[in-house]
């Protein structure tokens, strides 16, 4: 589902812009319809993060960008707290914005696109804050890119701990 939704962001919002969107994240937003936080390059190759509302008009789909800002601008992403399954994050520009991702894992997905395009294209010390490294990695085992290594993983646990409660003899 998210693919389609990303694909139709590109298509309808972005592309008319002469954007390439990298990343989307579904946030909590107030009122009707959902909001997504975007990060997308600008065919100047500035970053720019922006707020959509999603909205569904007479059966058609309807995007708006509610709020906008660049990376060159972002101070410090804080994840609030690095040890628990918290959704919400802030980000700080010339204020500070509180969001609630759809996710603890999505809030992630979003620190790893901002800090990869950080890389990319500024290479500036963006402050990333209250997350944890093991997942704010890329490259880690437990980086989002790396779900079928994990799975696999856990199957082996799973198939480990039978063979080992099968051979254990019954009183």
């Amino acid at each position: 589902m998210s693919s389609l939704v990303k694909e139709d962001l590109a298509k309808r919002l972005f592309g008319p812009r002469r954007q390439r969107l990298h990343e989307f994240i579904e946030v909590e937003g107030s009122g009707a319809g959902r909001c997504y936080l975007c990060a997308a390059v600008t065919k100047s190759k500035e970053v720019e993060i922006c707020m959509v509302k999603h909205l569904r008009v007479d059966r058609e789909e309807k995007y708006e960008i509610v709020e906008k800002w660049f990376l060159k601008d972002l101070e410090m992403i804080d994840g609030k707290e690095a040890d628990a399954d918290n959704p919400c994050f802030d980000m700080h520009f010339h204020r500070v914005y509180s969001l609630e991702a759809y996710s603890c894992a999505s809030k992630y997905t979003f620190a790893r696109t901002l800090n990869k395009l950080n890389e990319m294209y500024l290479k500036k010390d963006l402050k990333i804050v209250n997350f944890d490294d093991t997942y704010l990695n890329d490259d880690s085992i437990w980086s989002s890119n790396n779900r079928d290594c994990l799975v696999l993983m856990r199957i082996c646990f799973y198939a480990s701990n039978l063979l080992c409660l099968s051979l254990c003899p019954l009183s």
